[in-house]
This record gives C-alpha cells, sequence and structure tokens, in this order.
C-alpha cells in the first residue's frame, strides 16, 4: 500500500507543512532525547522515548505531505515508517509498535511494564532514528530544512 492509497481509505490528511513546524517536531523529539537520561522511572523514559520517536516518525509523515487520522493515530504513524523509508525499515516499524503496546499498557493498565534494558534500547533507537529521519529530510524535502 502506498500514502496515497491510504489518504484514500481516510487513514490519512492533506497536510502542508513548513519548515517552523518541522523544526518545533525535532526540537520536541530532542527535548524528549535529552529528558529520558535522567533519574525517572523505567516506565516513564520508555515514555518520552517513545514520544520523541513518534514525533520523528510525524516528521516523515508531514514532509511528505500528510497527517494521520485520530483512529489508530500511534499505530498509522508507525506504520508509514516503511512506505515513507522503505521496506528496510520494516523491522523499525515492527520493533515500534511493540513499544507502542508496552508504552500504552505503561500508560494505561499498569506500573513496571517497562525494564531499564527496554527503554535504554528504545533511547539507543530514537538517536540512531534521528540521524536517518535528518537525512532522509535533507535529500528528499531540503526545503524544509532550514537551520537543523
Amino acid at each position: 500500500m502506498s500514502l496515497k492509497q491510504w489518504a484514500e481509505n481516510g487513514w490519512l490528511k492533506a497536510h502542508k507543512t513548513t519548515p517552523q513546524e518541522i523544526r518545533n517536531l525535532l526540537a520536541i523529539a530532542d527535548r524528549d532525547l535529552q529528558d529520558v537520561s535522567g533519574k525517572i522511572s523505567a516506565d516513564w523514559r520508555l515514555g518520552i522515548a517513545y514520544n520523541a520517536v513518534l514525533k520523528l516518525a510525524n516528521i516523515l509523515l508531514a514532509a511528505e505531505g500528510y497527517r494521520v487520522d485520530r483512529l489508530s493515530q500511534h499505530y498509522r504513524t508507525i506504520q508509514a515508517i516503511p512506505l515513507i523509508l522503505g521496506e528496510s525499515h520494516r523491522a523499525d516499524a515492527e520493533y515500534l509498535d511493540v513499544c507502542r503496546m508496552k508504552r500504552n499498557t505503561i500508560e494505561y493498565d499498569s506500573v513496571g511494564a517497562a525494564t531499564q534494558e527496554d527503554s535504554d534500547e528504545l533511547s539507543d533507537f530514537v538517536k540512531g532514528f534521528r540521524i536517518v529521519v535528518l537525512d532522509w529530510l535533507r535529500e528528499n524535502h531540503s526545503e524544509l530544512v532550514v537551520s537543523l
């Protein structure tokens, strides 16, 4: 499936982004990456790192001219990653979907679902993914890269 087909299904809405929106989303991700290193629970660290990666995935969608509809917003944002970056990122989306479900458990159901290793692994992933997103943005949508 393509992003265009997703839009036809009503899962995405057309969206015109700006360099300022991209900077704002990146600033949120960067803030979260900084905050995740604080002395907080593994649950909260995972939630913060998850928020950072979600903002980076939103940068990809916005740059491509879309915004996810509210229904299944996190799920669709994550599943769009390989549609944008290519099938070589399918495993990234699968990993992030596991993180999404764990984050939902932490947020809504119980305490202690994340280990220190879980939160460290996701934090490390986000740092690498940030580089991938910025490289992709520079290569594919350089008009949105204004002093990043």
